[in-house]
């Protein structure tokens, strides 16, 4: 995905050649050795304190042409990303609605998008609506982690996390507006792991359950309750903490690395497994908290046990020397037993949480010692 900043709207909304001579420069020498598939045009406009939306569908058409004369305009969508405020009302999802303030630009941009099969881009952060509202949002609910539901008065839609309403609420105010076919894209989601202390829930712990829930709640294809089982492209701000921005603590802190490269927090991004934040070492037969134990689920199949005993003897870290043959606890020599081993150890070194016991809905947590 490349970007076209909200500064060069005006010039590539006045005239084709600035499109022309971007798309030169800036795509052609690049395509199809590197993967573009999108071009945003303008980001999150309404936000910004020189509102430039009335140019952004004038320099999508003009890209748009610029891609055409390429032969690219089918192979590289277009489209300009959006933050949640371009709604007005976004609960119950079902009543999602656009600010009728942004009508004279949304409407034509929205027309642009379904003639051209391009997805409606938004930037989604639950994070604000938990720190925001916590006596109306609990922490659970934003962090994929709720055990209960909220309901739709409306539709009878039960919703486990904030995520998915959000977006339902855009299907619903495009829905309204006639708008059935055009896709969303999640342009930016995540978590910040460091806040001021107003900054409620901003840590890394946070952050790295949000983002891995959220990678396997993608990954599963699960869609959401208005759009059950329909694949959704999303993508996690940020890979680089910004030690320069400026703002509140939490804009300096939504990247999954800092800027010298070392990790904030691990972050699984095959969603096949979870991964904890600062792990200590912990007797690998025994547990940490004396009261419970991760091990193997009896349902799982093999295939699925296997899979998860790859992952903790591999990027999970876990030692597994002491299961392999003439070691201490090679025998019973069977698959539960050694992803018991492996998840135990696992879960006991990463603070013996729910999320280090998941194994992809493979592992069981237990208050029976299994040794």
């Amino acid at each position: 995905m490349v970007g076209i900043s909200n500064l060069d709207l005006l010039p590539f909304s006045q005239f084709q050649s600035n499109a022309d001579t971007w798309l030169k420069n800036n795509i052609l020498p690049y395509y199809p050795a590197t993967k573009i598939t999108h071009v945003t045009v303008g980001a999150e406009v309404t936000e910004a304190p020189d509102n430039a939306s009335s140019l952004v569908v004038p320099a999508m058409q003009n890209v748009f042409t610029a891609l055409r004369k390429a032969g690219l305009h089918r192979k590289i969508k277009i489209s300009s990303t959006h933050s949640l405020g371009v709604l007005s009302r976004s609960f119950p999802p079902s009543a999602g609605a656009f600010n009728s303030s942004h009508a004279f630009f949304l409407k034509p941009m929205l027309e642009f998008l379904a003639d051209n099969q391009s997805p409606f881009m938004v930037d989604i952060y639950p994070y604000y609506a938990y720190r925001d509202s916590t006596n109306k949002v609990s922490l659970d609910y934003a962090l994929f982690e709720s055990s209960s539901e909220v309901i739709d008065p409306n539709t009878g839609l039960l919703y486990t996390n904030m995520f998915d309403a959000q977006i339902d609420a855009l299907y619903f105010a495009l829905t309204a507006l006639n708008f059935r076919t055009i896709k969303i894209m999640v342009t930016e989601t995540g978590w910040p792991s460091k806040g001021s202390a107003k900054e409620m829930g901003a840590t890394p712990d946070n952050a790295q359950i949000y983002n891995a829930n959220l990678i396997r709640h993608v990954i599963n294809d699960v869609g959401t309750p208005a759009k059950a089982g329909e694949e959704l492209d999303v993508y996690i701000f940020s890979l680089f903490n910004e030690n320069r921005k400026p703002g509140l603590e939490s804009e300096r802190n939504w990247g999954v690395f800092y800027p010298d490269g070392t990790s904030v927090y691990n972050l699984d991004f095959t969603g096949k497994g979870v991964v904890g934040v600062n792990p200590t070492q912990a007797n690998a037969t025994g547990s940490t908290n004396g009261t419970s134990w991760c091990i193997a689920s009896s349902t799982a199949s093999e295939g699925a046990l296997q899979s998860a005993l790859n992952w903790a003897c591999g990027p999970g870290n876990v030692d597994c020397s002491a299961i392999q043959p003439s070691q201490p606890c090679f025998e019973p020599d069977n698959l539960v037993s050694h992803a018991s081993f492996a998840f135990n150890s696992y879960y006991q070194q990463n603070g013996a949480t729910d999320i280090a016991c998941r194994f992809g809905g493979n592992g069981v947590r237990t208050n029976k010692n299994p040794s």
